[in-house]
């Protein structure tokens, strides 16, 4: 976990060091499986895999960015935005990320990249039109949060585990097919699908598990940073709502980035359910309502 003022939190740490240890287990029983299933190719499947991996890991704040079709925004074309991260930062004694801005109505903030240097931390138009000063000071905390305990990192090469299965997978299915049936290619494709099944599928639920714990722990953070846990509670009540005013084709085109959002851009469903990125609003709501207590803050 990065030095910073904000709160440490050893929960955070162990369930990342354990989805990272998992997950790498996984994948070492994954590459051992196709060794043995395609001895013939598995060393240009994983480098081909590994590579992909890498160039997530290296470009994944510009891989969001563009996704978002987000642009960085200089100090002379957002000041106030800016100023507010300049506080944050001094106040968490962390580096200043960059700053980017995405147009689009849907009302939401992520923050990614490889480490605290390499950060970027990303607002849309439609958050800056619907939050007052003190809620969008909250919800950059808590995209800083993410940014100084390193969970950005850590979801992003935990990510990458899905990715490499699936390459694995189709590269093993493309050679085991190549020598045909009768050559034993066939059974050992299944062997190959079954056994990346079982790695997407594990890597699918820990990710879901780790997402879920360090929204918790950004909300915390970010609200014993600014003393204002009401100010955050409001901010995600507006998004929530904002978001279920958005056309549900605008959401289904930004799904691919729910896991970085402070809220999913997701309306009509529950996310009290195994596979979602992000705990209920309610929870987040309770813990936040905690926090004011025990600040001896009345809730506004």
């Amino acid at each position: 976990m990065a030095h910073s003022r904000f709160i440490k939190d050893a929960g955070l740490t162990a369930r990342m060091t354990l989805v990272m240890f998992l997950l790498g287990a996984l994948f070492v029983g994954l590459v051992v499986g196709l060794m043995y299933a395609f001895p013939s190719y598995w060393f240009l499947i994983g480098l081909a895999g590994i590579g992909v991996a890498f160039y997530q890991w290296w470009s994944s704040d510009k891989l969001a960015m563009r996704a978002m079709r987000a642009r960085e925004v200089t100090p002379q074309e957002a000041p106030e935005l800016h100023g507010m991260i300049d506080r944050l930062c001094a106040l968490a004694d962390m580096p200043k990320p960059r700053v980017g801005i995405a147009d689009m109505d849907l009302p939401n903030a992520f923050a990614t990249g490889r480490s605290p240097e390499r950060s970027v931390v990303c607002v849309t138009t439609g958050i800056l039109q619907i939050l007052d000063a003190e809620e969008l000071e909250a919800v950059l905390a808590h995209e800083l949060s993410h940014v100084a305990h390193r969970d950005v990192l850590v979801m992003t090469l935990a990510s990458s585990a899905g990715i490499l299965a699936g390459m694995l997978t189709r590269g093993a299915q493309f050679g085991g097919l190549s020598r045909g049936r009768n050559s034993g290619g066939f059974p050992a494709v299944i062997i190959a699908l079954v056994v990346s099944l079982v790695v997407y599928a594990v890597s699918f639920l820990l990710l879901r598990l780790l997402s879920r714990y360090r929204e918790l722990c950004a909300d915390r953070s970010g609200a014993y940073l600014t003393l204002k846990p009401q100010a955050l509670a409001s901010a995600l009540t507006k998004i929530s709502g904002g978001a279920g005013a958005i056309p549900q084709k605008d959401l289904r085109a930004n799904s691919a980035v729910n896991s970085l959002f402070i809220v999913p851009a997701v309306a009509g469903i529950s996310m009290r359910t195994l596979t979602a990125t992000h705990p209920s609003l309610e929870q987040r709501l309770e813990q936040l309502a905690r926090i004011q207590a025990e600040l001896g803050r009345p809730m506004a």
